[in-house]
């Protein structure tokens, strides 16, 4: 019987694990899926347009930022997000080669 090691990088599992919990919550995915559309977007205008509590979307921010989802720009007092578009394809693709199916083009 042929046995397998299997290695993983404790940093890169961190990370993995950090990055998929910041994706698996609604609200961040909405979040998301705001700044998507907007393509730059400040904190004010995600906690007005979802109807949500300035700290609440802060603390959600920061953990995506946190995981590499989205990138923060300072300008003045206001924080202006992205989204890293790279980090969230490699996600993708990572989560589907796990369950065996095609990545789909974000």
């Amino acid at each position: 019987m042929k046995q397998t090691k299997v290695r993983f990088s404790s940093d890169k599992l961190n990370y993995s694990c950090n990055l998929m919990r910041a994706l698996a919550h609604p609200l961040r995915l909405k979040i998301l899926e705001f700044i998507d559309q907007k393509g730059e977007t400040s904190v004010n205008k995600i906690y007005h347009k979802l109807q949500i509590e300035q700290s609440i979307t802060s603390q959600h921010l920061k953990i995506l930022r946190l995981a590499g989802v989205v990138d923060g720009k300072r300008d003045g007092k206001k924080v202006f997000y992205t989204i890293n578009y790279q980090v969230v394809m490699k996600a993708s693709k990572a989560l589907n080669n796990f369950l065996g199916k095609k990545a789909v083009p974000v």
